[in-house]
């Protein structure tokens, strides 16, 4: 949950089985969806489902992924990854996937919970060597300083074409294989009236309670936090200031703590608040489950905000054509629908769906198709600058505030 960090009116009961009210609808207006309307989702249908669409798939032709680099990546025989939680948008099933389709390959995962700037401090780190990483999974802000520092190894995965233009780069350094949305989660043990909206955090009840998922110079969770908050308070994607702004107001009120999100700090309740992915509940889910809490996750009523991780290939990296097969793999029919078992959205969504590979019983586990629908993405050049906004002001007016 560190990593980069999770949905709508969500419930996380007690139970055998993951709740997700109304499919999320909520967060899009709809009376259908409250805390006492919800959809049981059958993980177990779920992955029975998947394994079936995955056996029957025809996506790509017999030469994709081409034969010599399957048969190169075979003699690398490892692919180094780093920064994949296993609870992570189901991680752990799509890292599975891929052992099973290439057993040759290993595919060990450095520092799972390592933030997008500890990824390419540990490329630049490990240059050269055999351990360093041959893959990334960071966040737009971190993927555009990668390439500006020259650092991804252009490649165009299978599917590329079915990739919507705002989820890759044109020149292929790297694509988005999923997405997700902003969420206010809550421990209902603690929190009793379960905050829906940026306004609500700001309630003197929630003192010391509120918790980012990292540094959001840092951490692509929480720069999406700052963003979604901006986006709440009057500002956009060409000026967060407002969303920095709150977060100072946050802090000085007390509301705001300094603690990171870890699975361990929920089932603690050391964080009873935390802002992060739609995604990354399905995988805490089970845990919440054994421990008998019961978390309410919603998509923030004022400030709405999607948000992706790139993935590519590092140049001059150890296993140039493990790491391509790993991007194959991830855009793959397999990996798309390994990421919807996981609560993410894959990048291929509108194709999965228009070739009938997504069941209504994958959707449930999704939010809302109107929420999905209405997500807009900031461009590279306005992920830049927002850095750069952040960079020059996060310290004086939160983080040193």
């Amino acid at each position: 949950m560190t990593k980069h960090h999770h949905i709508p009116k969500l419930r996380l009961l007690a139970a055998a089985t993951v709740l997700v009210a109304g499919s999320l609808l909520s967060a899009c207006g709809s009376d259908s969806s409250t805390s006492d309307s919800e959809t049981t989702v059958d993980t177990a249908t779920i992955e029975s489902t998947l394994d079936t669409l995955a056996e029957d798939s025809t996506e790509v032709a017999a030469d994709c992924p081409a034969e010599d680099i399957v048969t190169a990546a075979n003699a690398e025989g490892k692919v180094n990854l780093i920064a994949l939680p296993d609870n992570w948008a189901n991680y752990k099933g799509i890292l599975q996937a891929f052992r099973d389709k290439y057993p040759e390959i290993e595919n060990p995962v450095a520092n799972p919970d390592a933030s997008s700037a500890d990824e390419l401090t540990a490329v630049k780190t490990l240059a050269g060597q055999d351990d360093m990483p041959d893959n990334l999974d960071v966040s737009p802000a971190i993927a555009q300083q990668v390439a500006d520092e020259n650092l991804w190894e252009p490649y165009k995965p299978c599917l590329w074409d079915e990739i919507p233009e705002t989820l890759k780069d044109p020149n292929g350094n790297w694509v988005a294989a999923y997405y997700g949305i902003m969420a206010i989660g809550s421990n209902s043990k603690i929190v009793t009236e379960a905050p829906t909206s940026f306004a609500d955090l700001k309630d003197p009840k929630f003192k010391g309670q509120v918790s980012l998922n990292g540094d959001p110079r840092e951490s692509g969770a929480a720069f999406a936090a700052v963003v979604a908050a901006a986006l709440a308070n009057g500002g956009s994607f060409d000026d967060i200031l407002p969303g920095i702004e709150y977060f100072a107001e946050l802090k000085k009120s007390g509301n705001l703590t300094g603690t990171d999100v870890t699975e361990a700090t929920i089932l603690s309740g050391e964080t009873p608040i935390w802002i992060d992915w739609t995604y990354n509940y399905p995988g805490l889910a089970p845990k919440l489950v054994e421990n008998g809490i019961e978390a309410s996750i919603n998509v923030p009523t004022d400030g709405v905000y999607g948000g992706y991780y790139a993935q590519g290939v590092v140049k001059a990296s150890p296993h140039q054509n493990s790491a391509k097969l790993w991007i194959d793999h991830i855009i793959s029919d397999e990996g798309a629908l390994g990421y919807i078992q996981g609560g993410a959205v894959p990048a291929r969504y509108d194709a999965l769906v228009k070739a009938g590979k997504v069941t209504d019983e994958m959707k449930k586990n999704l939010p809302a198709p109107e929420l999905i629908a209405s997500i807009a993405f900031p461009t590279q050049d306005q992920i830049a600058k927002a850095k750069e906004v952040l960079t020059a002001q996060w310290g004086t007016l939160v983080a040193n505030g």
